[in-house]
């Protein structure tokens, strides 16, 4: 087996893990489970009737947005939902874009607005983009932060940046392997790149030529977790062993029915919950939910099936459903 890195960062690789695994011809693939629904499989579950179709016809529940950019001039260490997997976290002073998405999508239509424009968004110090798929990585969204940014640096997995540096032609762009931490010069934060169970497209031929992941954020005695896109795998218990216990987890939780189709790619709540408990989360903050349609279930069943969950006092830590838009201080 092959496997690549960024030789000029920094690894800090559990044992036995030697890169991020690639196939022959050089593009990635999963850790232990190599399984991507295909073509086929998406028209099967497309050919095949959703068994919740009128339940999700008459589900009028959305996620509450707190709109305006009161967040933006907050002081203290904080983490703020945007949408969907979309966050602004300003941490020891720095102001941080997680895969932000407030413009318009192409073939997505939004089912809440964002809690203020992109244009509201100056002076970011990094942005992270877990991968390249249009629901993290937007091009209108990130012309806009581009635009108002100059100085912003970015931080994303191999191969991610021969999409976004046309956007970010003078800007300094990281990409990063599994377990490799990028290099910043503020040594009060760390950030590592981390495994996660997906697949990366954006075009018609290049399936899995980019690099896709979570992040790893490290801060004072604080250690907050992205989960990015993912199925549920071993690749949690890894992330935990170098950084137990984190303080926040930010799991998603949507676009998960069918699990037969969607289970590889995208975690069910219920697994969600499961691997936070592994990992020994302190707070968990959904995503990937309430945002747009992506799959079989009505909006507001992940949020559901983790309210219910928490009922059972199943979920070894606290719950934290946010407001779009609303602070909680880290």
């Amino acid at each position: 087996m092959e496997f690549k890195n960024n030789p000029t960062l920094k690894n800090i690789y559990p044992e036995n893990f030697k890169g991020s695994p690639v196939n022959p011809d050089g593009t990635f693939k999963n850790i232990g489970i190599p399984y991507i629904p295909g073509f086929r499989d998406a028209i099967k579950w497309k050919s095949r009737k959703n068994p919740m179709a009128e339940q999700k016809k008459t589900d009028t529940w959305r996620p509450e947005v707190i709109y305006g950019d009161h967040f933006l001039h907050e002081k203290q260490d904080c983490i703020v939902w945007l949408g969907h997997a979309s966050f602004y976290l300003h941490l020891h002073g720095k102001k941080i874009l997680i895969d932000p998405v407030i413009e318009n999508v192409t073939f997505l239509k939004r089912l809440i607005s964002p809690p203020c424009p992109t244009s509201e968004f100056k002076n970011i110090d990094y942005l992270l983009l877990s991968h390249n798929h249009r629901d993290h990585c937007d091009a209108n969204t990130l012309k806009i932060v581009s635009s108002n940014n100059p100085h912003i640096k970015i931080f994303t997995g191999l191969g991610v940046e021969n999409n976004v540096k046309k956007w970010f032609p003078k800007n300094e762009i990281q990409s990063a392997g599994w377990f490799q931490q990028y290099e910043i010069k503020d040594a009060e934060i760390k950030i590592t790149y981390v495994p996660s169970r997906h697949w990366s497209k954006r075009w018609l031929n290049d399936d899995n030529k980019s690099l896709w992941g979570g992040f790893v954020i490290q801060f004072k005695d604080k250690t907050i977790y992205f989960m990015g896109d993912s199925g549920y795998g071993d690749h949690f218990k890894m992330i935990a062993d170098l950084f137990p216990e984190p303080d926040i987890c930010i799991m998603g939780v949507g676009a998960f029915m069918p699990e037969w189709f969607m289970g590889p790619s995208h975690i069910s709540p219920t697994n969600a919950v499961r691997a936070f408990n592994e990992m020994k989360g302190k707070k968990m903050i959904p995503m990937h939910y309430g945002t747009f349609d992506l799959s079989d279930e009505p909006v507001g069943e992940p949020i559901r099936i983790l309210k219910a969950i928490e009922k059972q006092n199943e979920i070894n830590g606290q719950l934290v459903v946010l407001k779009a838009g609303e602070i909680l201080h880290a």
